[in-house]
């Protein structure tokens, strides 16, 4: 029987402020402490039996499952994004920041509009709703397609899918990044925000975003392809590693068409060792972001729900892990990631009980669990 191992990242799952959290302004920052504390009836028993309950403080009214162990993660890398939470949980550990700004230098958006053939909205700070809102008429009107970013190390280019093109704005997208490793701006991603709509009241998003990842250095992943396991990426993980370590992705719409992924993998029977590495967005990208507490709860006991069905699916000789990136506390100040500890949640037969404690010690795990 070949091994297979299945890694879970929630999105914006955190369990409380990380140790170094006040040089990000982040003090007191605990997006699952707040909303167990505030949401009277969030209840999540499918990762109760897993020790979410017990990490959190929380009695519990079930023993956890045997096998089961639930840790507390702290992130080493500098940053609280989604890039480098996810290349250290594999490894790669980010020393110096990536580059953030308010705006984007003159000298590099001038380079870019000729690069593309177009000028540009914006490029300033903003969220994603509240920009269509201002901009997103004057787009429509002009043709010109609106540059913004955040406290995290994104440059976002949003177009309307419809009059601008998909095709169109995918295209300037992987320039802005051609352009940016040139000039040795590590910008951590360029993601491509179509919209659709007839006007700001109606502009959203659309599902056919994509993001234009820096290339890490090597990590577990790379070293799992190499040695004939297939890494299976599930969600943005192929974008969010520039496709490096990825033998085979299913990019997704949203969590529930990465839990029905997951669960189809899953029944397969591959010829080969297999890791199944999963990212799901909702909690962060509808909830999160947009301070929603109570849609962040809802997100939480839909996943949970299905994840109950699931946990009869996980073998003896199985290896299953649920943890998450960074935190987005959704009772925090402003709209941003919020730096905080995870919460990982083991569940194998077949791997020994030494503490994993920092991010990176998922991915040891992981390569020990392969031999």
């Amino acid at each position: 029987m070949k091994k297979r191992a299945l890694v879970i990242v929630l999105d914006s799952v955190g369990c409380g402020h990380a140790p170094d959290a006040e040089h990000y302004g982040d003090s007191g920052a605990d997006t699952l402490g707040h909303l167990f504390e505030r949401i009277a009836d969030l209840d999540l028993p499918g990762l109760e039996s897993l020790g979410l309950y017990g990490l959190l403080g929380i009695e519990s009214r079930v023993a956890p499952l045997r096998d089961s162990r639930a840790f507390r993660l702290t992130e080493s890398s500098a940053g609280k994004d989604t890039t480098t939470g996810h290349w250290e949980l594999m490894g790669c550990q980010i020393e110096e920041p990536f580059f953030t700004c308010e705006a984007f230098p003159d000298d590099f958006v001038s380079e870019l509009e000729l690069l593309v053939g177009t000028k540009f909205l914006g490029n300033k700070v903003a969220s994603g709703t509240e920009i269509l809102r201002e901009l997103g008429n004057l787009h429509c009107a002009t043709g010109y397609p609106i540059l913004y970013t955040s406290a995290d190390s994104v440059l976002q280019i949003a177009a309307h899918e419809g009059l601008f093109g998909l095709e169109r704005l995918l295209d300037i997208c992987r320039q802005a990044r051609t352009l940016l490793d040139r000039m040795d701006m590590k910008v951590g991603r360029v993601i491509a925000r179509p919209f659709l709509g007839d006007d700001a009241d109606s502009f959203h998003r659309t599902f056919n975003r994509h993001d234009c990842s820096l290339t890490p250095e090597r990590t577990v992943l790379n070293r799992l392809k190499e040695n004939g396991v297939i890494v299976t990426g599930v969600g943005k993980i192929s974008d969010i590693f520039a496709g490096e370590g990825i033998t085979e992705s299913f990019p997704t719409e949203d969590n529930r068409g990465g839990m029905d992924r997951i669960e189809e993998l899953w029944s397969e029977r591959p010829e080969r060792d297999r890791l199944i590495f999963a990212n799901l967005v909702d909690f962060d990208s509808l909830y999160g972001h947009r301070r929603n507490p109570r849609g962040y709860a809802d997100c939480l006991m839909e996943f949970d729900r299905w994840l109950v069905g699931f946990l009869g699916k996980v073998e003896h000789g199985d290896l299953l892990i649920i943890t998450a990136d960074h935190g987005n506390d959704p009772y925090h100040s402003g709209t941003d990631h919020t730096r905080e500890q995870v919460p990982c949640l083991v569940l194998s037969a077949c791997i020994d009980s030494a503490e994993i404690a920092r991010f990176s010690d998922v991915g040891r795990r992981i390569e020990r669990y392969f031999g």
